[in-house]
């Protein structure tokens, strides 16, 4: 799906690049058809201009509930990379942002990291998971995955085990994002996995344990000119299914048409694009900062399905400001979900995605 990303590095790419930065039609074009290979696909694709590794959760410690949020971006200024023969020549920059949301003390934290590709500085290997960014990092290690970050006192280290396969999003993991076909991505996800490890908050460590959601995503989608931002969903319920749905909204601040997918127990997946997917804002919300208003409060329904959800945040305030750098302002946030699903109670959790609501996508991608 169309992340953050899109937005934060079009402004990035613009003063790194001066202008000369490749344009998007040079690099591999997406199309459906793909078989994506594992492990390889885990690791970075030289041949497409964005991608990232999403890492979101819901952990617990033994008197609190946290969030959390790790983040790893690539974007190719160039089609070949300059200065070839040097450890230092220049192709792809790395973005990264990490928060924690502490539940109990209602606090959040944010912060964010910025490298050119580097020896020390970014790296992302093409035949597997092994991304870093600084000290930040994600790394496949067998059956698992190893996350690492810290900043200001605050930090992640933590050991993912997936419990259910791949899921693969759209036909295959080709992802359909609007009706432009340009509009498309690679899209798969790791929708279970068992977590555990260390949260540091405040300086104070805790033994976490809990449930993590993983994305790649990569390709060279944009946005078409009347579309202004996104809302994007995942959702972990407590019957071993999960549910991913997303919807684009053009300049008008209405949604277009949804699109999802729902994973079964069996990690069987279903396509929900024509599965009568339905978002509406049960309430909204106010940054007293930024004096943004975000919509705070989801009923989420699939009626082919039979589900029937109520969203909620479980802060208010998650919003992330990066306004020091890359001047993108946006919505992220742990939630607690509620409902029924073929008439029968269900309950999960889950993370939100808001995207344009203080500032308009429009004419910067």
């Amino acid at each position: 799906m169309l992340r953050l990303y899109f937005l934060l590095i079009s402004i990035m790419t613009f003063i790194a690049c001066n202008g000369f930065c490749a344009d998007p039609q040079l690099f591999e074009e997406v199309k459906p058809g793909k078989i994506l290979k594992f492990p390889n696909d885990h690791g970075k694709h030289p041949d497409t201009q964005t991608e990232w590794w999403y890492f979101t959760g819901n952990l617990n410690s033994e008197n609190n509930r946290w969030g959390f949020q790790l983040t790893f971006f690539r974007r190719s200024m160039l089609r070949e990379k300059a200065f070839d023969k040097s450890a230092w020549g220049i192709r792809d920059i790395y973005p990264a942002h990490f928060a924690i949301t502490d539940v109990n003390g209602g606090k959040f934290f944010h912060s964010e990291l910025l490298s050119r590709e580097g020896p020390g500085l970014a790296i992302a290997k093409d035949d597997d998971l092994h991304v870093a960014i600084r000290n930040w990092k994600a790394v496949r290690d067998g059956d698992n995955i190893r996350l690492y970050a810290a900043e200001a006192n605050h930090g992640v280290e933590l050991n993912l085990t997936p419990v259910k396969p791949i899921a693969l999003h759209g036909e295959n993991g080709f992802s359909r994002k609007g009706k432009d076909p340009s509009q498309a991505s690679y899209y798969y996800s790791f929708t279970r996995m068992q977590a555990s490890g260390t949260l540091t908050f405040d300086g104070k460590p805790y033994d976490v344990s809990g449930l993590v959601w993983m994305d790649h995503e990569f390709g060279s989608s944009i946005l078409s000119g009347d579309q202004i931002g996104w809302d994007w969903f995942s959702i972990q319920l407590d019957d071993n299914t999960e549910l991913m749905v997303f919807s684009l909204r053009n300049r008008k601040g209405i949604m277009e048409k949804p699109f999802g997918t729902l994973v079964l127990d069996d990690g069987k997946t279903v396509e929900l694009s024509e599965k009568g997917i339905r978002i509406e804002p049960t309430g909204s919300w106010a940054s007293p900062r930024t004096k943004t208003r975000y919509p705070s409060g989801w009923k989420v329904v699939v009626e082919d399905e039979e589900i029937e959800l109520i969203v909620k945040p479980v802060i208010p305030d998650q919003e992330l400001s990066t306004m020091g750098s890359v001047q993108v302002v946006y919505w992220e946030g742990a939630v607690d979900v509620s409902g029924k699903r073929k008439g029968k109670p269900i309950a999960g959790k889950g993370y939100v995605e808001l995207v344009g609501y203080a500032h308009s996508m429009e004419g910067r991608l």
